[in-house]
């Protein structure tokens, strides 16, 4: 056993995500991200809003390193993410990701869906056989209370409404103990009321289990309003970045966008 003495230190600075000039490519040719760069810092809500196709769901698929950059510098925890690297392995559990297809298994119950979370915990073997530890057990229904679902442990997915089935998929990453919770337009199809108590839960989430949230939009009026900071993506670039407490911009970055481009991509996302 490694002597605690000798064991390297573990790096935490303010940063928990960072990118240098990030470009991406699913081929040699066509770049889905361009020169992207971005800074998150830890225990925030970080949102990225943009258009179909403008490269969004590639930076959350950097950053849990199940995409390469073909150029640039993309840092977890002053780690490269890669999950062919086993070194990286490790630091996956700490990196929850719900897919906007959330990834769920809809003839399975809520608790069998949320136990998946914790799997890189458990013998492989009892996994298996469903023989799971009682303090693993507590801790799900700890999970299923927080996000409003204990009372449906026992349900199958499939009977459980849209919102529902998103408290699921949210249950599942938080059982891993993340540091950082990576969502995919996790709101998207939702009703306006749905989709802010999804984000409510979120939010409770976030601040209860120091969390860091990095999620994907199409709302840039919703970002606002949840997020710390907002990155909006267009063709591959980061052409906007702002800062917000309450509702009020504390800071604004942008690069080529006129005043009026800017108006008119927060007065789109409201209709």
């Amino acid at each position: 056993m490694e002597n605690e003495e000798n064991k390297p230190a573990s790096i935490s600075t303010l940063s928990i995500i960072q990118m240098r000039d990030v470009s991406a490519s699913y081929d040699s040719k066509n770049a889905i991200l361009k020169n992207v760069s971005m800074n998150v810092h830890r225990g925030t809500n970080y949102a990225i809003v943009g258009a179909s196709g403008s490269g969004k769901s590639t930076l959350l698929k950097l950053m849990n390193g199940m995409m390469i950059p073909s150029n640039g510098i993309v840092l977890y925890n002053y780690q490269k993410p890669d999950v062919k690297n086993k070194s990286y392995k490790k630091s996956m559990a700490k990196i929850g990701y719900i897919p906007q297809t959330l990834g769920l298994v809809k003839n399975s119950t809520v608790m069998d869906n949320v136990m998946i979370g914790a799997l890189p915990r458990i013998d492989g073997v009892k996994s298996f056989f469903k023989i799971f530890p009682k303090k693993e057990i507590e801790y799900a229904h700890d999970i299923l209370k927080l996000v409003g679902l204990d009372e449906k442990s026992d349900r199958k997915v499939h009977m459980l409404s849209g919102g529902e089935k998103r408290r699921v998929a949210i249950a599942r990453a938080l059982m891993q103990k993340p540091h950082v919770l990576l969502a995919d337009e996790i709101v998207s199809e939702l009703d306006s009321v749905t989709a802010r108590e999804v984000m409510d839960v979120i939010k409770d989430a976030q601040q209860k289990l120091n969390l860091t949230s990095i999620m994907i939009h199409h709302d840039m009026n919703l970002a606002l309003e949840y997020a710390n900071r907002v990155a909006v993506i267009k063709e591959g670039e980061k052409v906007l970045e702002i800062g917000v407490e309450g509702e009020q911009i504390i800071d604004f970055q942008t690069g080529n966008l006129t005043q009026q481009e800017i108006l008119e991509m927060y007065s789109e996302s409201q209709k």
